[in-house]
């Protein structure tokens, strides 16, 4: 099994993390992007889209980050990661679409001003990552996991911009329930971090 990813990509994390979770040990291929290698046929080959994270499950090509996770949940059988019961299965969904819509152009942009001088409008993209934050911990107040009574890949598809959003100068400070929900997901057994960056507020 091998895993094409960018070490500082939210979304490759997302993928490195549930394979730990899972106990699972991939070989890692390094996709430069300054370089282009996204872009090259090779790997145009894999993913028309040019993005990452890309699996290579023995032949088996599955792209984009929210793919592999439920790809490798069926794969395994891990019903507990990915529900079957209709509430909790359209709650992890849900989460999903908050990954690629709110997670994205909130965190996920603000950070990448910063990483990679994205260009993203700073005072919006951090003003929409302080409204998902504030509705995150909202939701976080009274429960320990977002969508079911224990961890699914709502929370492994959330966590990694949200964790390093001080980068993209997004103060966690305010979010209490949102640092609680940090702090048990990384304490799961198998956890795996996403590298850190001093940018942002993460540079002090």
């Amino acid at each position: 099994m091998k895993l094409y990813d960018v070490p500082l990509s939210g979304h490759s994390h997302r993928v490195r993390l549930f394979l730990s979770l899972l106990g699972i040990k991939p070989e890692l291929v390094a996709v430069n992007l300054a370089a282009g290698e996204h872009k090259k046929p090779e790997f145009l080959a894999l993913n028309p889209f040019g993005q990452v994270p890309v699996l290579d499950d023995d032949g088996v090509i599955v792209a984009d980050s929210v793919a592999i996770l439920v790809y490798l949940a069926r794969k395994y059988g891990r019903t507990d990661w990915l529900p079957e019961h209709p509430t909790e299965a359209a709650k992890v969904q849900r989460w999903f679409s908050v990954a690629a819509g709110e997670v994205m152009y909130g965190p996920c942009a603000a950070r990448l001003i910063n990483l990679v001088q994205a260009p993203f409008n700073s005072e919006e993209v951090i003003a929409r990552a302080h409204r998902l934050l504030k509705l995150l911990d909202g939701e976080l107040a009274g429960r320990d996991w977002l969508a079911a009574d224990r961890p699914t890949l709502a929370d492994v598809a959330i966590y990694s911009y949200v964790a390093r959003a001080p980068e993209g100068n997004v103060d966690l400070g305010p979010y209490p329930a949102v640092i609680r929900w940090l702090r048990r997901v990384e304490s799961l057994p198998g956890f795996l971090a996403i590298p850190e960056t001093k940018i942002g507020l993460s540079a002090a």
